[in-house]
């Protein structure tokens, strides 16, 4: 059987339950797309891959590109939609199989569905990569997913499984060859340019694999995890979290390999409040996974999963503002600065941020969310407009609209004004909530 695998958010050879199953193939053409539309602005003003994510992106490809090398294999990068590229490649090398991981969004799901009806001879086949449980093995079906974090956590620590029992994949050391290797358009693929402000992170498998002994068994920071990990620098304290975002997000670091180190590193160093937390955050990834494959095109919508209606709008400088980090609120101008310059902001900061974009600067969330999809070299779909929704008060969360008071946010996690002052929170000339010219003017 000839068989394209089409790599997604899977950029690994560990742990990889789709690779494998595309390994027992005669012939393997190994393919990634690189669609074009990423790159231009959508309606909600931003695009959907920025200069920070992009290159974290280009690092992971290049690093999966030399570990495919090293099994004679190769990454086939095309540059164009998938719907388009896949079929023509598909049409050109016989291929009989396509097989990818299972994604969460509707535009993903959209593209497999398109790919199977152009395709109707062609067998399609995907398997559970990116999460720590398959769909059979979760304690409830997925139409009877909890509506909260709390119902779904306490579902899963009754049954006493924490993903890993489900044995991972081995690495993979051997791939079957390709059908030969087609001459790919890499180059018409946007630039990497390089960052504004030193960038401590790199793309790739083995950098992925390499944070995670270093966070764990290497300086054992794990052990602090859940007094240091609201520290809003996260370069002036890098190890006050555990960063691994950026790989899991691409998938260059299984879900399941972080689960299981955290497990080993309670059995065999110690176990405390902070282990269990770090896990507790892996599992808030989780639940927000299949809360995207369970509510799909409400998890994008204004009104939420919740249906529930809120006063907002978009005023043009007050988003401007945010985006720039020129508003009247330096913790909040401090950690935009940080986002625009680094492609990260830390997890309170980014709770800063959004409760300020939805309750004091009164926006639709969705612009927020937007913006730090092109923004954030560790944005995840589903976390992402899960994280915003929960905020906005129109998703997860049963205690309704988060709001924080950020003068107090403020005097509790940068008492000495240090992050303010290092990311330039204080501006020159901040934009006013009620500022309108006549180029704003009228607004519908």
């Amino acid at each position: 059987m000839r068989t394209l695998y089409w790599f997604t958010r899977d950029l690994r050879l560990h742990d990889n339950a789709a690779l494998l199953a595309a390994s027992k193939a005669n012939m393997l053409l190994c393919v990634y797309a690189v669609d074009p539309r990423w790159f231009t602005p959508g309606p909600m003003q931003s695009k959907a891959m920025g200069t920070h994510r992009w290159r974290f992106l280009w690092q992971s490809l290049m690093a999966l590109e030399r570990s495919l090398r090293a099994l004679g294999q190769r990454l086939h990068i095309a540059y164009g939609k998938p719907e388009e590229v896949i079929p023509a490649l598909v049409h050109n090398h016989g291929i009989s199989c396509v097989i990818r991981s299972r994604q969460p969004g509707t535009r993903e799901a959209g593209q497999w569905q398109t790919l199977q009806s152009k395709l109707p001879d062609t067998a399609f086949q995907e398997f559970e990569t990116l999460s720590l449980f398959t769909e059979g093995s979760l304690p409830t079906s997925l139409e009877e997913l909890p509506e909260t974090f709390s119902q779904f956590r306490k579902q899963i620590e009754q049954t006493g499984e924490r993903g890993p029992s489900l044995l991972r994949i081995r690495t993979l050391t051997a791939l079957p060859p390709a059908p030969g290797f087609p001459e790919d358009n890499r180059g018409e693929c946007p630039p990497v340019d390089d960052p504004l402000h030193p960038c401590a992170f790199s793309g790739g498998e083995q950098t992925g694999l390499a944070r995670l002994q270093e966070y764990l068994f290497g300086n054992h920071a794990i052990c602090e995890y859940k007094q240091t990990r609201n520290a809003l620098d996260a370069f002036g304290e890098w190890d006050a979290s555990s960063k691994f975002s950026p790989w899991l997000a691409d998938g260059s670091l299984s879900a399941r390999e972080v689960a299981e180190a955290i497990a080993h590193y309670e059995r065999t160093e110690t176990q405390n409040e902070s282990t269990y937390w770090l896990w507790f955050e892996l599992l808030w990834r989780e639940y927000f996974y299949w809360y995207a494959l369970k509510h799909g095109a409400d998890l994008f919508r204004r009104d939420g999963v919740q249906r529930k209606r809120r006063p907002v709008t978009f005023y043009g400088h007050r988003f401007k503002a945010w985006c720039e980090g020129n508003t009247q609120y330096p913790l909040v101008n401090a950690a935009m600065n940080q986002l625009r310059e680094t492609g990260y902001m830390s997890n309170r900061g980014r709770q800063l941020v959004a409760s300020c974009f939805v309750n004091e600067l009164e926006l639709d969330w969705r612009y927020g969310a937007a913006w730090f999809e092109e923004q954030l070299i560790d944005y995840d779909v589903a976390s992402n407009y899960g994280n915003w929704q929960y905020l906005a008060g129109v998703g997860a969360d049963p205690r309704g609209l988060r709001r924080f008071n950020l003068e107090k946010q403020a005097q509790q996690y940068d008492p000495a004004g240090t992050f303010v002052t290092n990311w330039r929170g204080q501006a020159k000339q901040p934009v006013g909530l009620h500022t309108v010219d006549a180029a704003d003017w009228p607004i519908s």
